[in-house]
């Protein structure tokens, strides 16, 4: 009976690359769009399909921020989230939200591990 919360954080910004000439590198607001909320919907009717009653927030701003406020807003008790298994150069270079999440919430927090592929 556990209240369930599923969250997808996208960028507040998009990137945009820079042209051969060196013009137009910069960034824009994010508009939200229909593929940012079908992850919520994928997981929510998975979670549904085993029985489980979830709500889904869509958040907009830095995973890492608005993951830990989310959980704090609700007083959670558990934050359960995936890594993606990068590994360790790419996590070095870009930042693992998951290790992040782990160290900035001041709440238990449950990292799921990536399957290895072929497993």
């Amino acid at each position: 009976d556990a209240a369930v919360t599923l969250v997808h954080v996208v960028p507040a910004l998009d990137v945009i690359p820079m042209t051969a000439f060196g013009m137009g590198a910069g960034a824009r607001p994010h508009e939200v769009c229909e593929g940012d909320r079908q992850p919520l919907v994928e997981a929510k009717a998975v979670a549904e399909h085993h029985g489980v009653r979830a709500t889904a927030e869509l958040l907009i701003g830095d995973a890492v921020d608005e993951i830990v406020a989310c959980a704090d807003n609700l007083d959670a008790d558990l934050i359960v989230i995936g890594s993606r298994g990068h590994g360790t150069l790419t996590s070095v270079l870009l930042g693992s939200v998951s290790s992040a999440v782990v160290h900035h919430a001041d709440r238990p927090t449950l990292v799921i591990p990536h399957p290895i592929a072929g497993t």
